[in-house]
């Protein structure tokens, strides 16, 4: 039976609260985005911290389309027949980063198994023209796993982003029920070879959605897991359901326990680790600075 989305009241917690925007920079954004017609998966999987991001001038772009062609439990990007690649969409990107001024920019994309490759090559050529327009800019790519083709995901390490993001979304356990044809294992091996590539040279980074009855030692082994694969940067945000169509929400974190588990991942090595009710992948993704190493080695 399919609820009607007008009875769907969802009550949440006092903490998970969303500010509207009230800055000039937030229209500014939105224009230049609707003006190069561009995708943000800020407003593509409904992210609850656009406002804030947009109103401080930064967005995370998603590239090849608005439609994927997988069907996860928990996202709110739509799944259909994609469209075919707009072939000047990376110049567009690279202009609209360029004209944010933008010192970190985040590129992200829809799964296209569709293509053969992916949507690798256009990740590839995404980034290229992004610092081709501006040199010196950090470049954090959150990118689908590819099918685990390795030749595919050469093609997106040859272009040296700075920043490696593919998130493995939730525990072991769960990840049949949230992650559609997605493998656990299958995610930490796209991990860690987009590292060995590049011999090291770039910085990875995974994420966790919590709320969608994990267990606190899965958790903890899903950090050890990705420690094991040489993940250095975590983010963890509570799940918000999209629609009734999408999994439950079967348990709102409390900011506590989001701090005591970013303590955890730091002991256990991460570097960075951004932990709250609202965080996503790229919230305050520019916080973290890549090593120097990285930086330089293009």
């Amino acid at each position: 039976m399919r609820m009607d989305p007008g009875l769907h009241r969802e009550k949440k917690p006092d903490w998970i609260r969303v500010s509207l925007p009230n800055n000039p920079a937030f229209w500014s954004t939105k224009s230049l985005i609707t003006d190069l017609k561009l995708v943000t998966v800020c407003e593509e999987a409904q992210c609850p911290n656009r406002w804030e991001c947009w109103g401080q001038g930064t967005a995370t772009f998603m590239i090849a389309g608005e439609k994927c062609t997988r069907a996860c439990g928990f996202c709110a990007v739509k799944t259909a027949k994609p469209e075919a690649l707009e072939d000047d969409e990376p110049e567009r990107v690279a202009e609209a980063t360029k004209r944010m001024k933008l010192n970190h920019v985040v590129i992200t994309a829809v799964a296209r198994d569709d293509l053969k490759d992916g949507g690798a090559a256009h990740f590839e050529k995404t980034i290229e023209a992004v610092r081709e327009r501006n040199p010196g800019i950090v470049i954090e790519v959150l990118v689908p796993d590819f099918n685990d083709r390795d030749w595919a995901l050469e093609m997106v390490m040859r272009a040296r982003p700075h920043i490696f993001n593919h998130n493995i979304e939730t525990v072991e356990r769960l990840t049949p029920l949230v992650r559609s044809r997605a493998q656990y294992q299958r995610s930490l091996t796209v991990l860690q070879k987009a590292r060995e590539m590049v011999d090291g040279k770039v910085a990875t980074k995974s994420g966790l959605m919590l709320g969608l009855g994990e267990r606190i030692e899965e958790v903890h082994q899903a950090m050890d897991d990705l420690r094991a694969h040489g993940v250095t940067v975590l983010t963890m945000g509570q799940y918000l359901r999209p629609s009734p169509r999408h999994l439950p929400v079967v348990e709102y974190i409390t900011p506590e326990v989001f701090d005591e588990l970013k303590e955890v991942a730091l002991e256990k090595g991460f570097r960075h680790v951004a932990s709250g009710p609202l965080v996503r992948s790229s919230y305050h993704a520019g916080d973290f600075k890549p090593e120097k190493d990285i930086l330089e080695a293009r």
